[in-house]
């Protein structure tokens, strides 16, 4: 049981007390089986990837990441009703060298990061990124599948 609660700790991010809290809940049959609101990136390529999202908050851009998710494996990576209508995703391959990414550019890290506002990533000393858009046409939640067959294409320059 141990190392089922570590694998939680280490996976979601949570505090001891809320996995042992959730692995007793769900033992006794107390978790609401409801699909909770969320945004949700699901890994179908056949490697490890990272993911960034990008969203506006207010009045001030955010960029977020990362987000490790193993094949075969979706992960919430805003929990809750959605907010925004549009996020923006960029994805690597930990182990290859696919990639997810668009034409519009945010800030990024090498490690895991928040940062807030999308101009002068350079001089700020964060990478500047492409992102490809997701219209989520004002649904509570979202779900996007990343595969070997949607990566953006390697000779693909204007991403």
């Amino acid at each position: 049981m141990m190392t089922l609660v570590s694998k939680i700790l280490k996976r979601f991010k949570l505090p001891a007390s809320a996995a042992v809290a959730t692995l007793l809940f769900a033992a006794n049959g107390l978790v609401p089986s409801a699909a909770q609101a969320e945004f949700k990136v699901c890994n179908k390529s056949d490697s490890l990837i990272g993911v960034a999202i990008g969203y506006k908050q207010g009045e001030e851009w955010i960029t977020e990441g990362w987000w490790r998710i193993p094949p075969d494996i979706c992960s919430s990576i805003v929990e809750g009703d959605l907010t925004s209508r549009y996020f923006y995703l960029h994805a690597e391959s930990v182990d290859a060298d696919g990639k997810w990414r668009g034409p519009v550019f945010m800030c990024t890290s090498n490690v895991e990061f928040k940062i807030l506002g999308v101009k002068d990533c350079f001089a700020r000393g964060y990478e500047r990124t492409g992102f490809f858009e997701v219209d989520t046409a004002e649904q509570k939640s979202w779900q996007v599948r990343l595969t070997n067959e949607n990566q953006t294409k390697k000779d693909d320059t204007s991403q």
